[in-house]
């Protein structure tokens, strides 16, 4: 039996959302929901049968067995939804930079209780460059990681532009919680380059560099478990040793379901949320099942 889910915010991220429920054997979109008419999203979700509402939040909240809400709106909106999809019981997988819950990065750490009503996406660059300080990490305790996300221009839309505050101090505190650094600091660039460019993130880690193939090893290893539901995530730059730091830098390339490939910044994020959601749905199925 699949979970029932909706998404409140119907931009390119919820779009590719939509397309990625689609092909899930655990989970089936009911409702797509907005605030503006006329909006590409929710056009497209009727074409394909979906529900829509306009009354965004609300809209989710009036249909009946919604079990997983994806919220693809804005930081401060999400601090007004989280209130209300824990009192109706609703899991809520955030992509926004708000930060209420958890954070999760699938690659570094899915396993969860269904206790958990609200988990963080982190940011583009935080999925994206997490999973890499945790790997050295794991080997040689980072100090400090420091990332610099680049992505193209035309990949930040409205909701990127407007939560950068909180993709810094997001960012910088999933390096921190998640990454296992003791100090850290996030910098996002957005290149109007044309033709637009893949998005890179480089990765600097105040570290004992005298075991570099242990951590070599190590990140190999973790660029593979984030392979597993981001196809196009590699490394661009092998690790190396400079001086006390660790640099690496990794590309992503988008899966090109909706968004351009060169917007791998926005499809490492749906991606990961949509690992978190059908690792959600696994365990309740095994829930129903015990």
């Amino acid at each position: 039996m699949k979970l029932r889910a909706a998404i409140v915010g119907p931009g390119n991220i919820g779009i590719d959302l939509m397309l990625k429920i689609a092909r899930s054997e655990y989970l089936e979109l009911i409702m797509m929901a907005g605030i503006v008419p006329d909006s590409y999203g929710l056009t497209l979700a009727e074409e394909k049968g979906i529900k829509t509402s306009l009354e965004g939040i609300h809209g989710i909240l009036k249909e009946e067995g919604i079990d997983i809400v994806f919220d693809a709106t804005g930081a401060r909106a999400h601090q007004m939804h989280a209130p209300l999809l824990k009192a109706a019981g609703i899991f809520a997988i955030d992509l926004t930079p708000a930060a209420v819950g958890p954070y999760c990065v699938p690659a570094v750490a899915l396993e969860f209780g269904l206790d958990v009503d609200n988990v963080n996406m982190v940011t583009c660059g935080g999925q994206a460059t997490v999973p890499i300080v945790a790997a050295i990490n794991r080997v040689a305790p980072v100090e400090y990681a420091e990332i610099v996300a680049t992505i193209s221009s035309k990949s930040a839309g409205p909701g990127t532009r407007q939560n950068i505050d909180e993709f810094t101090e997001t960012t910088r505190s999933a390096l921190i919680k998640v990454g296992g650094a003791k100090d850290g600091k996030a910098i996002i660039i957005l290149n109007p380059a044309e033709p637009p460019v893949m998005m890179r993130n480089t990765i600097y880690c105040k570290c004992d560099t005298r075991n570099m193939n242990q951590i070599t090893q190590s990140i190999h290893a973790m660029v593979a478990e984030v392979r597993k539901y981001v196809p196009g995530y590699h490394l661009k730059v092998e690790p190396y040793a400079d001086g006390d730091r660790v640099v690496a830098m990794v590309e992503v390339e988008g899966a090109g379901d909706y968004l351009p490939k060169y917007s791998g910044n926005l499809d490492i994020i749906t991606s990961a949320s949509i690992a978190v959601a059908e690792r959600y749905a696994q365990h309740k199925r095994k829930g129903a099942n015990s």
